[in-house]
């Protein structure tokens, strides 16, 4: 549906602004491998061309709002979660991430491709707000976390959540190998770079987690099965047979 021409209230230009970021989304979900211009844009959003320039002067300033407006989500969720009163646990962190980060079919695309916008026809003014704004969110979940979880220093609570993201962002740019259509499926020694990232990302950020924030335990769970019921079975030690050093000294003087 076409959107008002005209915009003069705070509301009006915020829904269609957001009109805007919704049929770039659109263009993107359908082309992830370009760019949609803004003329596409206009015309998915029913609006002029000199409309959608007048939000934003260039079609890496829109990929880039769509970015933040993720990652707005994102954020807003986890604070929200990391300010009320009851205890949080890394299950709860981690549903969060998944729902609105790793599971959003654009953000991790987007996210990748917007290390390589910030220096194309983005300005200096721009990229520094972006930046400022970020964060103002990260600061603020990470106290969040500090919080909830008193083994962190001050500080700390924002460097796990930018260690996540490296995490998250560099495992997922890994997994897209395993979708380039020239691997040959039927060459054994390429199997390394054919995984489930899901599962992956999942055991890399708990083993993360769990060693920052708590003792790590025998053997790494999955969260994310334990929050359906499913039981993690302890890792037994392996039987060994005593060592000469390990017998008790009473013994080994009785040989000497």
């Amino acid at each position: 549906m076409a959107i008002r021409q005209r915009a003069i209230q705070a509301e009006d230009k915020e829904e269609r602004r957001n009109a805007i970021l919704d049929a770039a989304e659109r263009l993107f979900m359908d082309y992830p491998d370009r760019l949609a211009n803004v003329s596409e844009v206009a015309d998915t959003a029913g609006l002029a061309k000199g409309t959608v320039y007048l939000y934003f002067p260039s079609k890496e300033e829109l990929l880039l709002a769509l970015h933040e407006r993720n990652s707005d989500r994102f954020f807003r969720m986890l604070i929200e979660r990391l300010e009320k009163p009851d205890p949080v646990s890394i299950e709860d962190v981690f549903a969060i991430t998944f729902e609105h980060m790793i599971q959003r079919p654009t953000y991790l695309p987007l996210a990748g491709m917007c290390f390589g916008l910030m220096e194309k026809n983005i300005s200096t003014e721009a990229a520094n707000a972006f930046h400022e704004r970020m964060a103002g969110r990260i600061g603020r979940a990470g106290a969040g976390v500090e919080r909830h979880f008193t083994r962190l220093a001050a500080g700390q609570g924002v460097m796990l959540l930018m260690h996540s993201y490296g995490l998250i962002l560099g495992l997922w740019q890994l997994a897209q190998k395993s979708r380039d259509e020239a691997l040959d499926k039927n060459n054994g020694a390429l199997d390394l770079f054919r995984w489930d990232y899901a599962a992956e990302i999942e055991r890399a950020l708990y083993a993360l987690w769990a060693g920052s924030v708590q003792e790590i335990p025998a053997v790494v769970p999955s969260p994310r099965a334990a929050t359906r019921g499913t039981s993690t079975k302890t890792a037994k030690a392996a039987p060994t047979t005593r060592s000469r050093q390990s017998q008790p000294s009473s013994s080994r003087s009785k040989r000497k």
